[in-house]
């Protein structure tokens, strides 16, 4: 019986804690005095949208909150859900709210809430305003980019963290200890190392691993697990790409290294890679924005142009089409020149800001003076209006006197950047460029 079990449902479903006392990690909000464990425990729980990492525990949660509070749980896909679903979920949350027996809102779950358009969106509105439902999200993505802002200022965002090797463990002990099947198998793990690491701090990634490996042994077979059978059972049953686990990281690793390193035979490769996996066309054109402004850079601004274009339009369009802008914009960005002059300037003034303590005044010549009194007072009387001068360029301080001479940003060694060089040069001596 305890091999069917085994067979029929995977060791991540099986594993699925009921209640609070089960659930793993996420101290910060669901431990003693923190801001979800509260509104359970009073019973008042509000509209949320939790956003982290895959297998970090979003969609247990969900249903232990509405299994704790005895709410009505309705659960929808964005990937498989329609505006017709989200209304009838809708209607029927109507009814159960209204119910003699209603002991509040119904919950209703959105995984990968940043995949609804904005139409599935806005069907979402009405409902949680008049809190005809309790809306909980669940997003890989950043909210801020992906939901509606309508819908968004109605949620609060719970940012939920990777798991540490201690929670790691503790879902191994008690999966191992717990579970109907393994209490009935004779296993050993002798080193955890490799387990930990595939999972990369994916709850539900570590015991698939786990189920593998221990399903590489013979059905009587005593089981000792080490590092070196974890890699050899991985390296003979893992997919060529997992959208949500290890290679996930490595494989964006892989392509924007190669975009920053110009060659675009290995960008477009690890792009295919990623695409025949079935990842997010949109997380792709997301990492080449960013690419786009921190290596590309002022070498090339038309890049950071292009960038958006290609995110634009992916959203609209989406796949199979999507694809040819994907590689358009793949291909321009590895062949452009490359700076990182840009990234190098904001952070260096960062640290400057962020070691500075007190930070140092506006000088007033550059203070803005729309009272009387500001103007008596000296604001804005020394600043010159620069296209009163030839060239629309004067030489005046614009940095706090303290910091007076400070380079921040350093232009990079491409030809648009040399000519910015030569420019600065001849406008400013005190920078020394």
């Amino acid at each position: 019986m305890a091999a069917q079990i085994q067979n029929l449902i995977p060791l991540p479903e099986r594993m699925r804690p009921r209640t609070l006392a089960e659930y793993v990690g996420q101290e910060h909000l669901v431990g003693d005095g923190a801001v979800i464990r509260k509104m359970i425990d009073s019973g008042n729980i509000s509209s949320f949208i939790l956003w982290g990492p895959p297998g970090v525990g979003k969609t247990t949660l969900a249903r232990i909150i509405a299994g704790t509070l005895d709410r009505p749980f309705y659960t929808l896909s964005a990937v498989s859900s329609g505006v017709k679903e989200v209304r009838e979920v809708i209607d029927r949350s109507k009814a159960d709210r209204d119910s003699i027996f209603s002991k509040g809102s119904p919950i209703l779950f959105i995984d990968e809430i940043h995949r609804f358009n904005k139409a599935q969106q806005d069907a979402l509105l009405g409902a949680v305003e008049s809190g005809t439902v309790t809306l909980i999200g669940a997003t890989t993505e950043n909210p801020s980019f992906e939901v509606i802002s309508p819908l968004l200022s109605r949620c609060q965002v719970y940012v939920l963290k990777s798991l540490e090797v201690k929670d790691l463990d503790a879902l191994l002990r008690r999966a191992l200890a717990e579970d109907n099947y393994l209490k009935t198998r004779d296993i050993q793990v002798k080193e955890k190392e490799a387990l930990f690491r595939f999972s990369g701090g994916d709850a539900r990634k570590l015991l698939n691993v786990l189920d593998i490996v221990i399903g590489s042994f013979a059905e009587d077979a005593a089981i000792v697990i080490d590092n070196d059978v974890v890699t050899s059972c991985l390296q003979e049953n893992m997919a060529y790409y997992d959208k949500n686990g290890e290679q996930h990281y490595d494989i964006i690793s892989a392509f924007i290294k190669s975009i920053r390193g110009s060659d675009p035979n290995g960008a477009i490769y690890w792009m295919a890679r990623m695409l025949a996996g079935g990842e997010d066309p949109l997380f792709i054109a997301r990492r080449m924005l960013i690419l786009a402004s921190e290596d590309v850079g002022l070498a090339n601004p038309n890049a950071a142009l292009l960038a958006q274009s290609c995110f634009d339009a992916v959203h609209q369009i989406g796949m199979p089409e999507a694809r040819i802008i994907l590689a358009e914009t793949c291909i321009y960005l590895a062949t452009s020149p490359k700076s990182n002059s840009a990234i190098m300037a904001i952070d260096s003034a960062l640290a400057r800001v962020r070691a500075e303590g007190t930070p140092p005044g506006v000088p007033l010549h550059l203070r803005n003076a729309p009272t009387e009194l500001m103007k008596e007072l000296g604001y804005a009387r020394d600043y010159r209006y620069a296209h009163d001068f030839d060239g629309n360029f004067v030489d005046q301080e614009f940095l706090p006197e303290e910091l007076s001479g400070t380079v921040f940003y350093e232009p990079g060694n491409n030809s648009k950047e040399n000519d910015l060089r030569k420019r600065l040069q001849n406008l400013w001596k005190k920078y020394n460029y």
